[in-house]
């Protein structure tokens, strides 16, 4: 590769507006770039937040991508894609990174609608190589000339997926060029088996040296024999179990290159130039460093994988969180634990976001992070519960649908019992399409034995939690949305099995809402109070069994119902009341206020229930509608709320 031009005195990012300019850079200035993404990433992601510690440790990966591929020709697939901030700079979205993961700006993910360098959708872990070889096997098929490359971290070649598509790929004998990128972290540090294999081809790097170096030995031989070559590929394997047990890739039909240090340049340059050509699938072994660079990311990249606005200086959170759902849960179940020596509790590689730390803190013998192994969670889970115990799977909404068959199958018709923690349920905000928890209750509610609830504050939690214990029997999921809630928003009332809780007493109207959106209907509710409209409003902790007496005759009284959640149209709660009111013969009209059936976009989550009109704004001028056309009342309406 010719490098031609120096422009380090000039300011090489300025300079930058797609992957073919870095290709006649010099490496000095390539080692320039690398310094000034950083220090543009860290000043552009401390104003809006994000994820900053894994795209600083892939900033000289992505540049040496870059410099030896040829994208959007050559296919790059980031598995997950929170690092890929670097990627959109080096392809034109340079001066739109300010409005990262906010409403109407860029992704803070992989999106092909957003740019042609971006091959593939991603939020999810281990889904690269998957997609990756399918890409392969369709250039192929086409009879086109393409490199096509995944570019995986250690956290999430411990997602089933990932191994499932390596077997495939290493028995396919494809053109194929697997990048894992290896910074002994996913979100927290990285847990299992394959986390220690990783380390020791760290630590014993040395067969990779002694093996080629001694095949080049063995081809300078003249006029070697057959018996001879035998011999000598006996002893090679028998070497490399020696020097490294397992050499799990290369077992798996992989050419294994590495590991490299992901943060030269030169040599991953170098690598990547040479292996551009070569036949078969490749795995190219790269250690990096999480959060590089920037000393509070390196020190605690934990914090720093998803972040709010910091302070640069101090790297201090500029608005300190006042608690969240998930911290409630964690605390309320070392409560629980200290009470019952059967509770146990199980993450997918999320115990700080799911609350979980102080469980494996204070209880490490009964706490079990998997990694990213959903399906595996909840089967163990089952496995657990039907020696007598009691295990607590903690994991976000949209992650959780990847289990959805061991849910079915090793747990609801089991009948076991084991509690599901969804997190994240409903919108999650700025992460967009791929994280927003919108369609769990629709996963849930066709389930046999599954109870489901929703609380409405953090007191509704820990009292679910409480009954769950104490009278709970059989699967039971909870869903709770991501962030901050508040205490006291329903008023103090024991829970009974099934049973919904009436809020307030009115006559125009019946509201029936679960979950967080309590708050907002309790201030549309008084608002319209004012103007001499009064709700008769339910609040349903229970979605399943869901509560249709209470239901029915509030709606024989108002004529009128709106039903409200966190969740899509199709599927979701007001779903469930349509079809109850439907079975119960009672001919109202109704109206179910949910989000739409579409993918629902990024942005604040504040910003989208404003916008989608779930908000105490939008509820009130939904209610004053109905009631104009409260003379629409032969049968049941479902009107849009779009």
């Amino acid at each position: 590769m010719k490098m031609q031009k120096c422009m380090c005195s000039t300011g090489v990012l300025e300079s930058i507006q797609g992957p073919e300019d870095l290709k006649e850079l010099k490496l000095c200035c390539l080692q320039t770039l690398a310094e000034e993404i950083r220090a543009f990433l860290i000043d552009k992601i401390s104003q809006t937040g994000g994820h900053i510690a894994s795209n600083l440790g892939v900033v000289e990966l992505t540049i040496a991508l870059h410099t030896v591929f040829n994208s959007p020709t050559d296919k790059i697939i980031w598995d997950v894609g929170h690092q890929t901030y670097v990627h959109k700079v080096l392809t034109g979205r340079k001066d739109s990174l300010e409005t990262i993961r906010q409403m109407n700006g860029i992704s803070g993910f992989p999106k092909t609608t957003e740019s042609v360098h971006d091959s593939f959708n991603t939020g999810h872990s281990s889904t690269s190589i998957s997609a990756a070889l399918g890409m392969a096997r369709a250039r192929d098929l086409l009879g086109e000339k393409n490199s096509v490359i995944a570019v995986i971290g250690d956290g999430a070649l411990t997602g089933g997926m990932a191994f499932e598509a390596l077997n495939d790929a290493g028995n396919s004998k494809t053109n194929l060029i697997v990048i894992l990128n290896d910074n002994e972290m996913s979100i927290s540090k990285n847990v299992g088996g394959m986390s220690r294999y990783l380390s020791r081809i760290r630590t014993e790097p040395i067969y990779y040296k002694v093996r080629n170096d001694f095949q080049s030995l063995v081809d300078n031989i003249p006029a070697i024999g057959k018996s001879a070559r035998k011999i000598f590929h006996k002893f090679k394997g028998s070497l490399k179990y020696l020097l490294l047990p397992g050499v799990l890739f290369e077992e798996l039909g992989f050419h294994y290159y590495g590991p490299i240090d992901g943060h030269n340049i030169s040599e991953m340059r170098d690598v990547l130039q040479k292996l551009k050509e070569m036949e078969g699938p490749i795995l190219i072994h790269v250690c990096t460093k999480k959060g590089r660079g920037y000393t509070p990311a390196e020190e605690k990249p934990q914090k720093y994988h998803g972040i709010s606005p910091f302070d640069i200086d101090t790297g201090k959170v500029i608005k300190k969180s006042n608690g969240s759902f998930s911290n409630v849960f964690g605390r309320k179940l070392v409560e629980l634990a200290q009470e019952h020596e059967n509770i146990l509790a199980i993450t997918a590689a999320m115990p700080e976001g799911t609350g979980l730390s102080l469980f494996s803190e204070r209880y490490p013998k009964r706490f079990f992070d998997v990694g990213i192994a959903e399906q595996h969670a909840v089967t163990m889970a089952a496995g657990l519960a039907v020696k007598g115990l009691r295990p607590f799977v903690a994991i976000y909404s949209s992650f959780l649908q990847r289990a959805y068959d061991q849910i079915l199958h090793d747990v609801s018709l089991m009948n076991l019992n084991v509690t599901f923690a969804i997190d994240r349920a409903g919108i999650v905000g700025e992460d967009g399409e791929t994280h927003q928890g919108v369609y769990d209750i629709a996963l849930f509610s066709t389930l046999p034995n599954i109870t489901m609830m929703s609380p409405a504050d953090y007191d509704e939690l820990e009292k679910m939690l409480d009954f769950t214990v104490e009278q709970g029997e059989g699967p039971i999921a909870i869903r709770y949305p991501r962030g901050q809630g508040k205490r006291n928003i329903v008023p103090d009332i024991p829970i009974e099995y099934g049973k919904a809780v009436k809020l307030m007493d009115g006559e125009d109207i019946t509201i029936a809402v679960t979950g967080q959106r309590v708050e907002a209907v309790m201030e549309a509710a008084k608002e319209l109070q004012l103007q001499g409209i009064h709700c008769d409003i339910i609040y349903y902790r229970f979605i399943r069994p869901f509560d249709v007496d209470v239901l029915c005759k509030s709606a024989n009284k108002t004529r009128l119902v709106m039903t409200v959640e966190d969740h899509v149209e199709s599927g979701g709660f007001g779903s469930i009341a349509l079809s109850k009111l439907n079975q119960a013969n009672i001919n109202v009209q109704v109206e179910v206020v949910a989000f739409p059936d579409k993918p629902i976009e990024q942005g604040r989550r504040d910003l989208l229930f404003q916008k989608y009109g779930l908000d105490a704004v939008g509820l009130q001028e939904r209610v004053v509608k109905m009631l104009k056309n409260k003379e629409a009342y032969g049968e049941i309406k479902c009107l849009k709320n779009v």
